[in-house]
């Protein structure tokens, strides 16, 4: 199927239906308080894109390509992100709501994740190595088979983590927020 190529194009204020981003290709575009609840997120590839102050809530997200992509204020509530393309992907979350996104199994190196809502956010064997988590609320995230090594957790906080069924050489935490490595042996901290 011959997909469409869209370049250098501003969108505000849309509500996108099923089939509107379909198998389109978008490149230096800009996204402003536009809804994509209702897409089908189908072999669609955004490239040097951004996204503001957007709606994902619940949206089915297939075969998407995200190069050099931002996301601000934008809403990812239960979305699952496992169907995206691993090749040449680099997108990254600033002031958003990922609760209860699901990762599990993806290649997330040195993604960024700056003030962002992430409770019961699901990072089962995924690769976080050197990624930043920047005042995240990581509120009963899972971390089983994780890899964060290098991953900087410092100013994150409410984690679980157990250093036992993950690998977090050289992760990086403050001692403010060591509780959350701990947990698992019911001490108390003060």
């Amino acid at each position: 199927m011959h997909s469409d190529y869209i370049t250098d194009q501003n969108f505000a204020d849309a509500i996108y239906t099923e089939n509107d981003i379909k198998y389109k290709e978008y490149e230096n575009c800009n996204f402003s308080n536009c809804d994509f609840r209702a897409c089908s997120f189908i072999a669609v590839t955004f490239i040097d894109c951004n996204f503001v102050d957007c709606n994902f809530k619940g949206t089915k997200i297939n075969h998407v390509s995200l190069r050099d992509v931002w996301f601000t204020k934008c809403d990812f509530t239960a979305v699952n992100f496992a169907m995206t393309d691993q090749i040449l992907y680099e997108f990254h979350f600033k002031d958003t709501l990922l609760d209860y996104a699901q990762f599990y199994s993806l290649k997330l190196k040195k993604m960024q994740f700056i003030n962002c809502s992430m409770v019961a956010v699901d990072f089962m064997e995924s690769d976080l190595t050197e990624a930043l988590f920047d005042n995240c609320n990581l509120r009963h995230a899972v971390f089983i088979g994780t890899t964060a090594n290098k991953t900087d957790f410092t100013t994150s906080y409410d984690f679980t983590i157990d250093p036992e069924k993950n690998k977090l050489k050289r992760a990086i935490f403050s001692t403010q927020n060591l509780a959350g490595l701990l947990q698992k042996y019911d001490l108390v901290i003060k």
